[in-house]
Parts: C-alpha cells; sequence; structure tokens
C-alpha cells in the first residue's frame, strides 16, 4: 500500500492572542531592566520566518498517545508524572515517556481559590521538587487578554490528593500589584520556577505583549521578592518586537477597550501580534538556557492558519547567568528578536511547543505538545511528543 506524505509550506497570517485553554534551574546576578519596553537598535523585523517542513532538517518526534497542552514532566523514582491543563490541572503517570499514560486525578480538589480567568481549569503547570517538598506554579486567565495571575499549590507527594493551594502570588491586568512595572505591560501566565545552586528560586513569566520576564522568588518560594516594598528586581528576559501579524484592534472603531492604569491594553494588543511565550530556563554547564515558544499555538482547522509559515516553533538563548542577557548563535539578545530554533515543524509533527527540559541518567530531554498533521489539526488533539538533545559548541541540538 502506497504511503502518502502531505508536505505543508510555510507562508500567511494568524490570530494576534494565544486562544487555550492551557501550560507548561544556577546563577549569578544580572541588573534589572527598568524601562517600559521598546524596539532597540538591534530588534529583528521578521517579515518571513523558517523554511517549509520538507527543508526543515529537524528530526521526527518520539509521539505519544497522551493528549496534552503545555505538559510539566517530572520524574519520581522510576514514575513520569505530566501535570497538564484539565480541570483542576490534571495529573497523568506512566513508567516511561513513551507511555502509556494513565489518568490518575486532579491537582486541586476544585477551582483555583485566585478569582480570575479559567479557575476551573488552569493552564500551563510547572511543578518542581525543592526541600523535600513539591510545588506547582500555575496561571488563570482568559484567551487573548492580559488580566491573569499565577498561582502555586504545594505537596509532600506528586500525585492527587495532597495538594495546597497558596493561591496568588503574581498578577497583571488587574488587582493588587498589576500598576507595578512590568507587570503594568506583560502578561503573567506560563510560570516557570528556576532554582539556582545557591537556592535562590526565579520565576520566569510571559505571553505576548512584552515577552517573557523575570522575578525573584522569597525562600518559601510562594511570595515575589520585591512586590509589596516596591524593591522588585525584575529583569527582561526576551522579547519579539517584530509585528508578526496585523492585531484585530488595528482598525476598531469599538469606543472602549479595557485598559490598565499606564494605558497598555488589557485584551488584544493594537500594536500586532508579538507571539513569545512558554519561557523554560535550564542548565547544562556551563550555561544557563532560555527556551520559549514562538508563532501561533492553536486552531489550525483553517488551512489558511496552517499554511503561513508562523506556527509554533521551539527556540533557545544562552548565558553565562541565570539572569541574562541571553543570546543567540549571532550573539543577538532574545529582549531585542534574537532566538535560535531548536525544533520545529517537519513531516508529521506541526506546531511544536509548549516545552519543558527534563534531565534523566542519558541526558537532557526536549519535551513539548504537537499536532500530528496526519491524525488531525484540532486543538484538542495536540499530544505530548520529545526528542533527545545533544549539545555542539555549547548550543542544543534535537535528535531522535
Amino acid at each position: 500500500m502506497a504511503v502518502i506524505f502531505v508536505l505543508f509550506f510555510l507562508v500567511s497570517m494568524a490570530l494576534s492572542a494565544r486562544i487555550r485553554p492551557s501550560f507548561n534551574g544556577t546563577a549569578l546576578s544580572g541588573t534589572s531592566n527598568k524601562h517600559p519596553f521598546e524596539p532597540g537598535p538591534n530588534t529583528i523585523f521578521r517579515e518571513e520566518v523558517p523554511p517549509s517542513a520538507a527543508a526543515s532538517g529537524f528530526p521526527s518526534a518520539h509521539g505519544t498517545e497522551l493528549r496534552t497542552h503545555d505538559p510539566s514532566i517530572i520524574k519520581v523514582g522510576s514514575i513520569y508524572y505530566s501535570y497538564s491543563v484539565g480541570p483542576s490541572i490534571t495529573i497523568h503517570q506512566a513508567f516511561s515517556l513513551d507511555g502509556p499514560w494513565t489518568e490518575v486525578g486532579a491537582l486541586l480538589s476544585g477551582e483555583s481559590v485566585i478569582k480570575k480567568g479559567d479557575r476551573k481549569a488552569p493552564w500551563a503547570a510547572n511543578t518542581i521538587y525543592i526541600n523535600g517538598r513539591y510545588y506547582c506554579y500555575y496561571s488563570v486567565s482568559n484567551s487573548g487578554c492580559r488580566d491573569s495571575a499565577i498561582g502555586v499549590a504545594s505537596s509532600a507527594f506528586p500525585g492527587p490528593g495532597e495538594w495546597t493551594d497558596h493561591g496568588l502570588i503574581i498578577q497583571s491586568g488587574t488587582g493588587e500589584g498589576s500598576d507595578v512595572f512590568p507587570l503594568n505591560q506583560s502578561n503573567t501566565i506560563d510560570p516557570n520556577v528556576f532554582v539556582d545552586g545557591d537556592g535562590t528560586a526565579y520565576l520566569n513569566f510571559g505571553s505576548f505583549w512584552t515577552g517573557l520576564w523575570q522575578v525573584p522568588l522569597e525562600e518559601e518560594l510562594v511570595t515575589v521578592k520585591g512586590l509589596q516594598d516596591g524593591t522588585l528586581d525584575a529583569v527582561h528576559l526576551a522579547a519579539e518586537p517584530g509585528k508578526v501579524w496585523r492585531s484585530k484592534l488595528a482598525n476598531s472603531k469599538a469606543k472602549t477597550v479595557s485598559t490598565s492604569k499606564t494605558g497598555s491594553p488589557i485584551c488584544g494588543d493594537p500594536t500586532g501580534g508579538h507571539p513569545i511565550e512558554g519561557g523554560f530556563m535550564a542548565y547544562h554547564a556551563p550555561y544557563y538556557y532560555m527556551w520559549f515558544s514562538w508563532g501561533r499555538c492553536c486552531e489550525f482547522k483553517d488551512p489558511a492558519m496552517r499554511s503561513n509559515g508562523k506556527e509554533y516553533r521551539i527556540r533557545v538563548g544562552r548565558s553565562t547567568s541565570a539572569r541574562g542577557p541571553f543570546v543567540d548563535k549571532q550573539g543577538i539578545d532574545l529582549v531585542d528578536g534574537g532566538g535560535e530554533t531548536v525544533y520545529g515543524s517537519n513531516g508529521d509533527v506541526f506546531a511544536p511547543g509548549g516545552q519543558g527540559i527534563l534531565t534523566d541518567e542519558f541526558g537532557d530531554i526536549l519535551y513539548y505538545h504537537y499536532l500530528n498533521s496526519s491524525v488531525s489539526y484540532d486543538f484538542a488533539d495536540a499530544r505530548l511528543g520529545y526528542n533527545r538533545l545533544e549539545y555542539v559548541d555549547g548550543w542544543p541540538v534535537a535528535v531522535y
């Protein structure tokens, strides 16, 4: 029987905001970015992006049957745990990344205690283990808006049933602290916590708008350091300054657009689509790596939305400090639009993103969600995939 491979070529237009119900450690000190975000002299404005999947050179994915978005995976003993969007944050477990994966319950006992956004099914969980306890950082928001918040729950066990929801640690758009820089111009979703070798913990977050940011956490890991006393030490990690697609608000004649105290729109960005999100920091000596998803994450039923070359792909920058600056191979700062593409669409792999890094006895693993183009472009059909990483001259390369 002949097997027909349908090649999808990249070139057109997409939406200006992420549409989804979902997700997603050692350092020196750096300096804070205290200025509003503006394109700099080294800013890259991308008119077109990467070659067709056929010419990508990316390896095939280790595909699985676990349907997920923005997974967070940890390994405890011989068991893998995956935390992802779903009622009260869904937990799956398996004895192999390849599966089979079994749903074992929910992380929270009900809705998030944060009274914002989609409380019933928080997005982008990021689970870590430190000091004998598991911490799961999560987001609540609404699609296309930055009226968002990040919360945290903790437990002595990785499975369901024993978690305490500590609630809000940081928010943007509306609410206490949302008028503090850079929360007054960013989107507090897609949390990722990186713990330094000296025990210092950093919260990385951000989606669209002004990109990815970092703030330090207190030692107890459930409070942002300096937020209450005006000494917040925020660092700008990465951004997409170029208008990758036109905003729906650009020609809007609507008389009212919800804005923050600084005038920054809360729902929709009239400056256009700046598709960068899903930051994940990892360390592989001697560098710190800032991974992120670039492009459109979801809703590809319309062929025009999947043929324009602006779908998700996984990019990275590196630094000698967890506080940056992070640069790509050309030395371009991620804040100026830099970023090295490590994995993207190829074969039946479409729009990989929402990534994380897992380290086992054999090395580093890049895991992510993706759409299998031979099966479906439906949002609900996104599934877990992964690839091993090799490092060439200090730069990660995806291999099968």
